[in-house]
């Protein structure tokens, strides 16, 4: 790579060469190919900024003037990281960031600090069980219950039309559908309160359901709600589900068990494919999943 680009330059270069937007990572995973691929633009962006940040700090550091002679100094990047006290994930997206720019897998660099799911600090409430977001759920209760019914991600949602409405005789419930969600994947969601199925009737063809997505809603949360409903209409009584059924919970859930099958049921819904994903980051509150005022 010249030398007369800058290391800035010379990150967008190779990143803007990776981006897939609108292809289906779904489909990239089947054949082997996702690694090669950014393929959401907020992930391009989060790399994009954890990258030039790197690169940054080795010209400071060591005076370096090409990727390949700060590729050699990653580990040292981690590590300053790991000294300073950054949290494991954040440890870990910096990692992943960096191994996108070099191509190559996290398993390269030193480890980082193991990820406990009793640290996540997003969409958690506080001592009194509220939002520690600031955001007033009370003037803004029909949205908040959409995304309740819908769970959608905050981009789904801003790209939501009428036409993304669907029946499905199967379940008797209306559905999203037609709509792309999180690398691509076709979003297949079914609409649990009549409320927001009658927002989206409403909404003139070809405009947009929610014109505006309110910045300090917490979305996350609101999708675990959504995911916690999901799993609680299909969820069967423990006792009466085999061994092979059921999901147990290791680390600081040591002693939760799922079904297996309400999971996937509610991780299809989300847009997700691994169920554990929908215990470690959606079924941590399972039993307080039915709010006050929102009735499904």
């Amino acid at each position: 790579m010249p030398k007369n680009k800058s290391l800035t330059h010379q990150v967008k270069e190779v990143l803007l060469q990776k981006q897939r937007f609108g292809e289906s990572r779904h489909l990239a995973k089947r054949d082997g190919t996702a690694s090669d691929g950014i393929y959401s633009r907020s992930t391009y962006e989060n790399y994009l900024a954890k990258a030039c940040r790197f690169v940054k700090w080795t010209k400071m550091e060591f005076g370096v003037r090409t990727l390949e002679q700060a590729h050699v100094h990653v580990d040292a990047y981690l590590k300053h990281h790991i000294e300073q006290g950054y949290s494991p994930y954040t440890q870990k997206a910096i990692a992943s960031a960096l191994a996108k720019l070099y191509g190559c897998s996290t398993r390269d660099f030193i480890p980082t600090q193991v990820r406990h799911r009793a640290n996540i600090t997003r969409s958690r409430k506080d001592e009194n069980g509220k939002s520690k977001a600031k955001f007033c759920e009370v003037r803004n209760r029909e949205f908040v219950d959409f995304c309740r019914a819908t769970g959608l991600r905050r981009n789904s949602l801003s790209q939501l039309r009428p036409e993304n409405l669907g029946y499905s005789r199967a379940t008797g419930r209306y559905m999203i559908v037609d709509l792309k969600g999180k690398g691509g994947r076709p979003i297949e969601a079914p609409i649990l309160c009549d409320r927001a199925v009658e927002r989206i009737k409403n909404t003139p063809e070809g405009q947009f359901v929610w014109n505006k997505i309110p910045s300090r809603a917490d979305i996350h949360s609101y999708r675990a709600d959504y995911c916690k409903n999901i799993y609680e209409i299909h969820a069967r009584p423990i006792a009466d589900i085999p061994k092979g059924e059921r999901y147990y919970c290791r680390g600081d859930l040591k002693g939760v068990v799922y079904d297996r099958r309400a999971m996937a049921v509610a991780s299809r819904a989300l847009g997700h494919n691994r169920i554990s994903v929908v215990a470690g980051h959606y079924l941590y509150d399972v039993c307080n999943s039915k709010k006050e005022g929102f009735d499904i």
